[in-house]
């Protein structure tokens, strides 16, 4: 039988690192949000009661007026936080399908949220792509460059599926 052709096993190379380059990538995208976070969260007061406003969907409308705008700074606080943990831990490799798991909340709670305070309705898909990307990180993995990959990572850590 004949060897497949050197194309072939290039793209079946770059489909076996292709988890692993889409989780550092949103791990990246993770990293720029919660950097943005790190020299204080004063600023998303303004942004939070921006995005209750002009949020339409009913009942959640209401419970970001009634609970998330009053109590701000600790909404703004976990945000950032869990936007810091899952970065260092899709980069690194570490708990990947539990951080795409906290990624892809985090992503959906932008895409309710602040999604419907950008003006450019083109713009807005962006959150919901962060939504998309993140479900595939659950389910591809970490791939072959990651921490998870060790055996003295504890097998609770490697949920594999």
């Amino acid at each position: 039988m004949p060897s497949a052709s050197p194309i072939i096993q290039r793209v079946k190379a770059i489909g076996q690192v292709w988890p692993s380059v889409l989780r550092v990538v949103v791990g990246i995208y993770w990293l720029y949000f919660g950097s943005q976070k790190w020299q204080g969260i004063d600023w998303m007061q303004g942004l939070m009661k921006g995005t209750a406003d002009a949020n339409p969907i009913p009942g959640l409308h209401e419970l970001l007026t009634a609970v998330v705008v009053p109590n701000w700074f600790i909404f703004s606080l976990l945000q950032s936080i869990g936007e810091n943990v899952v970065a260092v831990l899709l980069i690194l490799g570490l708990a990947t399908r539990w951080a795409g798991l906290l990624g892809t909340l985090l992503a959906l709670n932008l895409a309710l949220t602040v999604a419907f305070a950008v003006g450019d309705d083109g713009f807005r898909w962006l959150y919901y792509l962060a939504v998309v990307a993140n479900i595939q990180v659950v389910f591809s993995g970490p791939g072959p460059w990651a921490l998870d990959r060790f055996g003295w990572v504890p097998a609770r850590l490697r949920w594999s599926i």
